[in-house]
């Protein structure tokens, strides 16, 4: 068994492993570079003022799914507009106030939501065919 082969064998080997370790580096911050990018894309510059009304998106709905139920609630009306992205509103109902990120607001567009049940009179099968036969 020669020591200074297998010495050298090892060291070049360990080199291997020290290139291949940096090429998998560069390879995942190219790739946390490319995703950064793409995420930045998606972001939508939303202009606030204060005065307007705005609806909330709920991200906590998920516990409890529905597929009819909003995740907006609102609509709330904006009160000051901070330069870092950070938005506070007023709940219309009670004038509780909060701060909010920019990016979980939409402006509302519409009336007033009512989020009351509608209810149905249902009437007796019976009936219902003597008055669909007369």
């Amino acid at each position: 068994m020669d020591y200074k082969q297998s010495s050298e064998n090892r060291l070049l080997q360990l080199n291997n492993l020290d290139e291949f370790k940096m090429n998998s580096y560069e390879n995942a911050k190219l790739y946390k570079e490319k995703m950064k990018r793409w995420h930045d894309n998606l972001i939508q510059e939303r202009c606030f003022e204060p005065g307007q009304k705005v609806l909330l998106f709920n991200s906590r709905l998920k516990l409890f799914p529905g597929k009819l139920k909003s995740r907006w609630s609102g609509p709330f009306e904006i009160v000051e507009v901070f330069p870092h992205g950070a938005i506070e509103i007023q709940c219309a109902k009670d004038g509780r106030r909060f701060k909010v990120n920019g990016q979980r607001l939409k402006i509302y567009q519409g009336e007033p939501i009512t989020r009351d049940k509608a209810v149905v009179p249902l009437v007796e099968p019976s009936k219902s065919l003597n008055i669909l036969l007369q």
